[in-house]
């Protein structure tokens, strides 16, 4: 096993980069881009510099620890502005909204239709078919109070 890291070269590096970005296309997600990057560096590197196997590998994987919180942390600050920005957080865009009490809020405890689901809502004592506003999402369930 060792002699397999003892002639770890350039050409290894290469074939992994390729191979790592050949995993990424097939189970996308951004992370197996930059292992492959990694390896493409060291491979590149490889080529001019003469460095043992150890070396090789705490420079891949310097890079590779490096690299995957870089690139989060520029994707989070530039990600591009959305038309939906409620896509996937649909109670976070019903705040705000006006609707009427399907059962009545009873020890704090009521439900309410929108569109074709009924949401469980806490919020102060009102009968049935009261107004009453979202005023918080906490995942399924919802806080209102009058309207």
């Amino acid at each position: 096993m060792a002699d397999l890291f003892a002639k770890l070269g350039a050409w290894n590096w290469l074939i992994l980069s390729v191979v790592l970005m050949a995993i990424e296309t097939f189970a996308p997600g951004v992370f197996m881009l930059w292992l492959g990057l990694a390896a493409l560096i060291v491979g590149l590197l490889s080529f001019g510099v003469a460095w043992s196997w150890q070396a090789q590998i705490i420079i891949f994987a310097a890079l590779s620890v490096a690299m995957v919180p870089l690139w989060r942390y520029y994707s989070g600050r530039n990600a591009s502005p959305t038309d939906k920005p409620f896509l996937n957080k649909r109670a976070e865009g019903l705040i705000g909204r006006v609707f009427m009490l399907e059962k009545p809020i009873v020890d704090g405890i009521g439900t309410v239709r929108i569109d074709d689901t009924i949401w469980r809502v806490s919020g102060p004592d009102a009968p049935s078919g009261s107004r009453v506003k979202i005023i918080h999402a906490d995942g399924a369930s919802l806080r209102v109070e009058p309207a």
